[in-house]
């Protein structure tokens, strides 16, 4: 059978048959005599499959949202180079939270409703099957990092709020006031726009004829970045991390922390994350079974719009448009363990960033909803 994957059109050579192996090996054997049975072990040994499970010859990928696209070429370098593949995930990621002008996550991002930057992460390891991560963090702009540490230096998983401050202090992370002019100066239009009775006055009720816009020019998001890798030997890292939904109740989690929600890798079949609706995602364990279904045979596209389905039948009443339909954004990520990677979201429009040995570059998700 033809295994290509359809996207790429790279296949992967017919692995020999235990039968085959040994009756050539049984050749050599008889054709050099002695000596060369006793390297048989060791040709044994060559011949089988790493101890990930993967053919030797594997070619790296990594695979992220969107705002992840100038950033992975990092990470896919890193895996070339025989790094971690969750090393390759975070030093992407870590570019993102460092960039002052993405505002969905670490410095830079829209804080909670009080003003003040509450970040969340998560990372897994495929060989060792371990996790770590933080939520609530406040402070500290690389909370993928913390997160490792976590899973490194700890008996737990998730680590929240004063604790995870505490913890990353204790770990030589410096504190720092995570709000840019641009995010505090959104911050300050949203909390101005919330009631027309309070006294706090926006633009357009300072000046009408300056041509504000009101609450329609209030920056929102539900933003985060998501960033798989699978290395040459067919072994995952992922990572997930976010500045949450924007102006939302201090103390609020999403589903980036949350393993089987935000994020999830089992190194026999491949890893997930998500974007967007962080609820949904906690509601459905999406990126769990995203994973469960690439488990039983679907390609990762079609496990990510699978879920996406099921998201949509189970969300509620007063989160659906007037056709019924989910009035809000989910994407959905997914990276096998033999490099082939795919993504779906609730609505067209979406991409998803991808690296490998032809360079990095965007391409469309699935969909499960064309835009009017």
């Amino acid at each position: 059978m033809d295994k290509s994957d359809p996207q790429t059109g790279l296949g992967e050579p017919r692995a020999a048959t235990r039968r085959e192996f040994l009756h050539r090996a049984a050749v050599a054997g008889a054709v050099l005599g002695a000596d060369a049975a006793a390297l048989l072990p060791q040709m044994a040994r060559a011949e089988q499959p790493s101890a990930g499970g993967a053919k030797p010859g594997a070619r790296p990928v990594i695979i992220s949202s969107s705002n992840g696209l100038k950033a992975i070429d990092v990470g896919y370098k890193a895996l070339v180079a025989r790094k971690d593949p969750l090393d390759a995930a975070i030093e992407s990621v870590t570019i993102v939270e460092d960039d002052p002008d993405d505002s969905s996550v670490g410095y830079g991002g829209l804080p909670n409703e009080d003003g003040i930057v509450e970040l969340d992460a998560s990372v897994m390891h495929g060989p060792t099957h371990k996790a770590g991560a933080v939520a609530s963090l406040r402070n500290i702009r690389n909370p993928a990092q913390v997160a490792r540490l976590v899973m490194q230096r700890t008996d737990h998983v998730l680590i929240v709020g004063e604790g995870a401050l505490r913890f990353a202090k204790a770990h030589g992370f410096k504190e720092q006031d995570l709000l840019t002019e641009a995010s505090r100066q959104a911050w300050l239009k949203w909390k101005e726009s919330r009631d027309k009775d309070d006294d706090w006055l926006s633009d357009e009720e300072i000046s009408p004829a300056a041509g504000a816009r009101g609450r329609d020019a209030i920056p929102f998001t539900w933003g985060t970045i998501h960033c798989a890798a699978v290395d040459s030997r067919g072994d995952l890292g992922a990572t997930t991390t976010t500045s949450g939904l924007s102006y939302k109740i201090p103390g609020r989690v999403g589903d980036s922390p949350i393993l089987g929600a935000g994020l999830y890798v089992d190194n026999a079949v491949g890893a997930a994350g998500s974007t967007g609706r962080g609820e949904a995602n906690l509601l459905n364990c999406s990126s769990f079974l995203v994973v469960e279904l690439m488990r039983h045979g679907k390609s990762p596209q079609d496990a990510c719009l699978e879920v996406i389905r099921r998201v949509a039948d189970h969300t509620e009443p007063r989160l659906r448009d007037k056709n019924g339909r989910p009035a809000y954004g989910l994407i959905l990520y997914a990276l096998a363990k033999d490099g082939r990677h795919g993504s779906a979201a609730m609505w067209s429009g979406a991409k998803y960033a991808v690296c490998d040995e032809t360079g990095g570059r965007l391409l469309d998700s699935a969909f499960l909803y064309k835009r009017d």
